[in-house]
């Protein structure tokens, strides 16, 4: 297994997550935090497949992305498919550690029962208000995201601090990198759940967001990205912040 990118605190896999998963050393990451593709955007199949840049992005956004790959799975398929990364996750992760994984209200029953069904305890839903979202006529407006949170066995805590429940944080759109980027200030507050030198996994690594925002708490992380785009955009910016 040969990284794409390897610095001092992080190093970055370029290739199918499930795959590069099986060759990590069993128990030997401290937490998993990730966002994978949510297959979602629809409440029917063909919607659910179209262009992630059309589920995802109004139709008057100027700026572009590389495309997103691996995210036009139909339900069942999308369980499976989260159940068996979860698996190898479980066994990367050393007991007690947490894991953090987004999804989002349509994905929310599916990713709860792969994460359990992975071996996971589920220990709650975090939630993230990132105060935007479609209007709709004569129903509530999706302005929130949310974060399976569970552990490897009985959580271990790194720390004696209780954490929110609710994160209010918007998307600043001059600072994305990726068509579904999530705010590294969000990134942030979730990896204080860890300890300082924790080692980080994160899957699905886009354009580096996990990445970026352990160098700037001290942490270290391993990323894999599917996407070479994306892998080479997550390893520039991951260069940019160990200068920082």
């Amino acid at each position: 297994m040969e990284a794409y990118f390897s610095g001092d605190a992080v190093t970055i896999y370029h290739g199918d997550a499930w795959k590069i998963l099986q060759g990590l050393p069993a128990g030997s990451v401290d937490a998993v935090i990730t966002d994978p593709p949510y297959s979602s955007g629809g409440v029917t199949l063909s919607a659910r497949q179209s262009d992630p840049a059309q589920k995802y992005q109004k139709s008057s956004t100027v700026k572009q992305y590389p495309p997103m790959l691996g995210d036009g799975k139909d339900q069942r398929a999308f369980t499976a498919w989260a159940m068996f990364w979860l698996s190898e996750c479980w066994r990367a992760a050393k007991d007690g550690a947490p894991l953090m994984v987004f999804t989002d209200w349509r994905q929310l029953p599916a990713m709860t029962d792969a994460l359990q069904g992975a071996g996971w305890y589920w220990l709650g839903i975090v939630v993230w208000n990132k105060r935007a979202g479609r209007p709709q006529i004569g129903k509530f407006r999706h302005q929130c995201e949310y974060i399976l949170f569970g552990s490897k066995g009985r959580f271990i805590p790194a720390h004696r601090a209780c954490f929110p429940g609710v994160f209010d944080m918007p998307v600043v759109a001059q600072a994305k990198v990726h068509l579904t980027s999530k705010p590294v200030p969000l990134v942030r507050e979730l990896l204080a759940l860890t300890k300082p030198d924790a080692l980080v996994l994160d899957p699905f690594l886009g354009g580096g967001t996990t990445a970026v925002a352990a160098l700037e708490t001290g942490r270290r992380c391993i990323g894999i990205e599917l996407s070479k785009e994306y892998a080479k955009i997550a390893s520039e910016r991951c260069e940019k912040a160990a200068q920082e």
